[in-house]
C-alpha cells in the first residue's frame, strides 16, 4: 500500500510538472522543424562546446567531430569508415583487434584546398550557425576577406566515398577573384583481400570569380577502393540526391504526430539512423551497430531483438532484408544438439571472440517471431520459424530446477554480476513464448504447438515471480539474479511482456531510485562505485516501453518528455545513445529503434497477433487530446492509427492511409486491450 500512495505522489509530481521539460535543452539547440535542429550561435552561449555525429551508406561510415572554442572559431574532423575493407592489423596489437579492423582514417581541415585572394589565405570567419537534418551543415560569418564559408557533410549511400561540399559566397560590393589550390591525396593499405587505395580529391576549379552577392560550391570527396576496382565515380550533387532520397523514403513513413514536439522530432530522426546503419557484407545486407566499432557484423541482442522488428513498421525494404539476413545468419549456427548458439557474426562472418552464452536464444526468439508476425508474409515466417522454434527449445533446455533459464551472462558480457540465471533472459523467453504462441497459429501449426507454449509461458510467468520477485532496497519488486541485493535496470523487462504483478514498486525502482539526468543508471548503489555511474540506453528505452505498456502513461511521459530533450537537444545530439563511460555516449544505431518502439508499442499499445491482425491499448496522457501514428507498414499495408479524447473515453480510428476509408471508429474506455483484424 505504501508502495501505491509513494508512486501515486511521484506520478501527480510528473504530471504537474511535465509541460517543464517540453523545450528545455542547453540553450544551444533549438527545433527548426520536424526533420531539423539547429545551432545559432549567440553571445551567451557558454563556450567552448563540442560534440559529433555519426552518418552511414551501404559501403561507407562517417563520425563527423566538431569543436567550437570560446572565440567561436570552429574545428572539424572526419573519422571515415570502409566496413568491407579490412587492413591487417599490427604485430603489436592484440589478437582481438581483428574484429574491429576497418579501414579507417580521420581527416583535419588539411585535406580541404586552399582559397588565396590576392596575396592572403581565406580562413573560415566565426561560426554562426549549425543544422542538423539528415546531414550536418555549418555557415560561417564572413571573414575579414569578406568571403562566407558555408559546409555541409554526408555519406553517399551506395558507394565507397564520404563527402563534404563547401560554398563560397561574396559578402562585398565588389568582385573577388579567388585562386583555389588543387588536392588529390591517394594512399594504400593492404589487407585480407589485397591492396586497398584512399583517394581525397577536390572538384575546385583554380580560379573563380565572384560578383558581388554570387555563390560557388565545390565538394572534397573522401574515397576507397580495392585495387582491382574503379574510384567511385558518383559525384557530389548525385549523393547528396541520393541521401535526400533517403531522408524523404523516412519521413513518408510512419509519422508521430503529438503535441510535443521535441517527441515528433526525436522520433523522425531516430527513423534515420535505425535506418542508415545497413551495410552491404558477406551476409548480404545487414544492420550493424557502427559507433567507430561495429560495422558489417551482427549480434543476437542489437539486431534479432532490438531493431529488426522495428521495420515492418516502417516499411523499409532495405531493413527488412538486412533483418530477414540477420536470422538466415543465426540459423546456420543451430544444431541438432542444442549447443548454445553464438552472439554474433562479428565483421561479417568471423565468431566473436567469447564464447559466452548471454540469453542469445531468447532475444534472437522473442525478435524473430516479432518480426514474422509484423512484417506479415507467411513465406519469410516459415524461413524463420525453424529458427524460433530452436531458440525456444535451447531455452527450455536450459532451465533449471527452480525452472527459469540459466545463462552465463546477459547483453552486458560480464561488465556487471549476472549470476547463473538472470531476469533478463528468462523474460525475453516468455516474451518470445507469448510471440511464438500466435506465429504458430498464424502459419497453420498444429493447435498443440501454440497451446505448449501458451502452457510454458504461463508456468515459466510462476517461475519469474517465485524466482526473481523479492523485496529489493524496501521495494516489492525483483532482484536481477538470485544472490543480487540492489536494484538493477533490467527489472523493467517483465513489464514489457506483459507481466504485471509487480508493477507500482518497480515502477518507483525504475522511475525515482534508479533515474538520473540521463535515464535509468544500471545500478545505483553497488558495491563498486564504477558500476553507480553507468548508463545505457536502452534500459531506460526499455524502460519507458515497459511502463507505458503497464498503463502508468504520465509518469512515463514526463520521463519520456525529459530524456527526449536530453538527447535531442542537450550536449550530446541528436540521438539516443549507446552507453557512458563505455564508448563516450556513442551513437549506436540499433537504439533509435528502439526509441521509435517505445511508442508503436508503449504509447500506441500495438501488440502483433498475426499476419493481418493485432492488439491495441493506446494510452493518451491527461494533457493531450489526440496523438497519431501515420503510415504505419505492418503487415505490408499502409494505414494511420488515430486517438483521440471523446469526453471520458478515448475514440480510436483506423485508417487506410492511401485511400482514407475508415476500417475502425470505436470509442472506449481502453480498460482491455482491443483487436483489429484487416479484412
Amino acid at each position: 500500500m505504501m508502495t501505491q500512495i509513494r508512486l501515486i505522489a511521484i506520478t501527480l509530481a510528473f504530471i504537474f510538472s511535465s509541460n517543464a521539460f517540453a523545450q528545455t535543452g542547453n540553450g544551444y539547440w533549438k527545433i527548426k522543424n520536424t526533420n531539423a535542429i539547429a545551432w545559432e550561435l549567440k553571445s551567451d552561449h557558454q563556450l567552448p562546446h563540442s560534440d559529433n555525429i555519426e552518418m552511414a551508406g551501404k559501403r561507407v561510415a562517417g563520425i563527423v567531430s566538431y569543436a567550437v572554442d570560446e572565440n567561436g572559431i570552429l574545428t572539424l574532423s572526419r573519422q571515415v569508415f570502409f566496413p568491407q575493407l579490412h587492413p591487417f592489423i599490427k604485430s603489436t596489437d592484440p589478437g582481438w583487434y581483428v574484429f574491429r579492423a576497418y579501414l579507417k582514417d580521420t581527416h583535419e581541415d588539411d585535406i580541404l584546398p586552399k582559397v588565396f585572394l590576392g596575396d592572403k589565405r581565406i580562413v573560415p570567419g566565426t561560426l554562426k550557425k549549425v543544422t542538423i537534418d539528415g546531414v550536418i551543415s555549418f555557415d560561417h560569418n564572413p571573414s575579414k576577406s569578406g568571403i562566407s564559408i558555408s559546409r555541409k557533410l554526408f555519406p553517399s549511400s551506395s558507394e565507397r566515398m564520404f563527402v563534404e561540399e563547401l560554398t563560397l559566397t561574396n559578402t562585398t560590393s565588389q568582385t573577388l577573384d579567388l585562386d583555389i589550390g588543387h588536392v588529390t591525396k591517394q594512399y594504400s593499405d593492404r589487407g585480407e583481400s589485397g591492396e586497398f587505395i584512399t583517394t581525397i580529391q577536390s572538384d575546385a576549379p583554380e580560379k573563380v570569380s565572384l560578383n558581388a552577392g554570387e555563390s560557388f560550391s565545390y565538394a572534397v570527396k573522401i574515397m576507397a577502393q580495392m585495387a582491382s576496382e574503379v574510384l567511385p565515380r558518383q559525384t557530389a550533387e548525385q549523393a547528396l540526391a541520393e541521401r535526400e532520397a533517403f531522408l524523404k523514403q523516412m519521413s513518408d513513413a510512419l509519422i508521430l504526430e503529438t503535441p510535443d514536439k521535441t517527441l515528433n522530432t526525436l522520433f523522425e530522426f531516430s527513423k534515420v539512423r535505425a535506418s542508415e546503419s545497413i551495410f552491404e557484407s558477406k551476409l548480404g545486407l545487414i544492420h550493424s551497430p557502427g559507433g567507430g566499432r561495429y560495422y558489417v557484423g551482427i549480434w543476437a541482442n542489437d539486431q534479432a531483438e532490438y531493431v529488426s522488428p522495428f521495420f515492418p513498421f516502417l516499411g523499409y525494404d532495405v531493413g527488412n532484408e538486412s533483418a530477414i539476413n540477420t536470422y538466415k545468419a543465426f540459423v546456420t549456427d543451430t544444431d541438432d544438439s542444442y549447443t548454445k548458439i553464438r552472439y554474433a557474426f562479428e565483421v561479417e562472418d568471423k565468431r566473436p571472440p567469447s564464447p559466452l552464452d548471454r540469453g542469445d536464444a531468447a532475444m534472437i526468439a522473442y525478435g524473430a517471431s516479432q518480426f514474422a508476425l509484423a512484417l506479415g508474409d507467411k513465406a519469410v515466417a516459415k524461413e524463420i520459424w525453424p529458427l524460433i522454434q530452436w531458440s525456444l527449445e535451447y531455452n527450455r533446455r536450459q532451465l533449471n530446477d527452480e525452472g527459469v533459464v540459466k545463462s552465463e551472462s546477459d547483453e552486458m558480457e560480464g561488465r556487471i554480476e549476472t549470476g547463473d540465471a538472470n531476469l533478463s533472459t528468462a523474460a525475453l523467453y516468455y516474451g518470445a513464448l507469448d510471440h511464438a504462441a500466435d506465429l504458430a497459429k498464424a502459419l497453420g501449426e498444429p493447435k498443440r504447438v501454440s497451446n505448449t507454449y501458451r502452457k510454458q509461458a504461463k508456468t515459466l510467468a510462476q517461475n519469474i515471480e517465485n524466482y526473481f520477485g523479492a523485496n529489493v532496497e524496501g521495494l516489492d519488486t525483483y532482484k536481477y539474479y538470485k544472490e543480487h541485493k540492489y536494484l538493477r535496470h533490467w527489472i523493467c523487462l517483465p513489464l514489457v511482456v506483459g507481466i504485471n504483478d509487480r508493477k507500482d514498486a518497480t515502477i518507483e525502482a525504475l522511475f525515482d531510485r534508479l533515474w538520473t539526468e540521463n535515464g535509468v543508471h544500471v545500478e545505483k548503489n553497488s558495491d563498486n562505485e564504477a558500476v553507480t555511474k553507468i548508463f545505457w540506453d536502452r534500459g531506460t528505452l526499455y524502460a519507458l516501453r515497459g511502463t507505458f505498456l503497464s498503463g502508468a502513461t504520465d509518469v512515463s511521459l514526463s520521463k519520456l518528455q525529459e530524456f527526449s530533450n536530453t538527447r535531442l537537444l542537450g550536449n550530446r545530439v541528436p540521438y539516443v545513445v549507446e552507453a557512458f563511460p563505455e564508448g563516450s555516449m556513442a551513437h549506436l544505431s540499433a537504439e533509435s529503434g528502439l526509441y521509435c518502439r517505445v511508442f508503436i508499442e508503449g504509447m500506441f499499445g500495438m501488440k502483433i497477433t498475426g499476419f493481418d491482425s493485432f492488439k491495441l491499448q493506446p494510452r493518451l496522457p491527461n494533457g493531450w487530446n489526440e496523438m497519431a501514428l501515420r503510415s504505419i507498414r505492418a503487415f505490408g499495408k499502409n494505414f494511420d492509427l488515430e486517438v483521440k479524447r471523446d469526453g471520458d473515453r478515448t475514440n480510436i480510428k483506423i485508417i487506410d492511409h492511401e485511400s482514407g476509408e475508415i476500417l475502425m471508429n470505436q470509442s472506449t474506455d481502453l480498460s482491455k486491450a482491443m483487436s483489429f483484424k484487416f479484412k
